[in-house]
């Protein structure tokens, strides 16, 4: 009993000094926000980079979540009589919810990896080292371009995702019956309000920044060599997923209190 009561207390103080230090990390990135130099090129590199690796991921991905949500969601649909309302349902489902908590899982798994292994082998190899002690700013230059990149990507992944999956629900409801696209169309966006676009936005927006300074903070500070190296790509992907997780929570949980206001 003495022993589970030590372990527990040691990881509640890893938990809190690992948060602690996060937290730094991220007043540091705030901090240096508003410093030139500005690395404009490679923010449009790392940005590009970001969106072209995930793209193919996220199309097939997008596609079959469409495809079979609506599949999975005719026959219950069809005992009511309301085939009708099946492509509004698909779409609410997706653009509030599982289109953009998907992306960002994928994001999570394939950019935040990448980014930790990247800057996580750049300290091992005392690159970072060697671009403080040359009078280069590191936090610009690496962290400040991925979180940014980061950021401002993964919406525009998430809107796509939302496209592809929306053609993907399309492609499943002629398979029973014959909807052409107008009709499709305004039966998907009839029950979308404005709002729904913008919640899904911001909460995406904290989406990207969540994985980018995550990410960047473990490859950043990684240790122990090659080995640290995987470790930090690993716990990158693990804490960003978690974090993602608890944002969505938050998020839906102020959605719900400013539909209750408004009402």
């Amino acid at each position: 009993m003495f022993k589970i009561k030590e372990i527990y207390q040691l990881w509640l103080n890893k938990f809190f000094l690992e948060l602690g230090e996060l937290s730094r990390f991220t007043v540091q990135f705030f901090q240096n926000f508003f410093r030139p130099p500005y690395e404009h090129s490679e923010l449009l590199r790392q940005a590009s980079k970001m969106g072209l690796s995930t793209l193919p991921l996220i199309s097939i991905t997008a596609f079959i979540m469409g495809l079979v949500l609506t599949l999975q969601s005719r026959p219950l649909i069809a005992g009511f009589r309301a085939e009708a309302w099946l492509p509004g349902i698909v779409s609410v489902s997706m653009v509030r919810e599982i289109g953009p908590v998907i992306t960002a899982l994928i994001c999570a798994g394939k950019i935040g990896s990448g980014i930790g292994a990247e800057l996580g082998s750049m300290r091992v190899t005392e690159q970072i080292d060697a671009m403080e002690v040359s009078g280069t700013n590191p936090i610009n230059y690496l962290v400040l371009t991925r979180v940014l990149a980061c950021s401002l990507i993964i919406p525009i992944l998430v809107f796509y995702a939302d496209f592809i999956s929306l053609y993907g629900s399309y492609v499943a409801v002629n398979m029973h019956d014959n909807v052409s696209i107008p009709l499709f169309v305004n039966l998907a966006f009839k029950p979308l309000k404005f709002y729904d676009l913008i919640s899904a936005s911001i909460k995406t927006l904290f989406f990207g920044f969540a994985i980018g300074i995550i990410s960047c903070y473990k490859g950043y500070f990684s240790r122990n060599g090659t080995e640290g190296v995987g470790k930090a790509a690993n716990s990158a992907v693990v804490i960003s997923s978690l974090v993602i997780f608890i944002i969505d929570l938050i998020a839906v949980q102020i959605t719900n209190l400013f539909n209750l206001i408004s009402r």
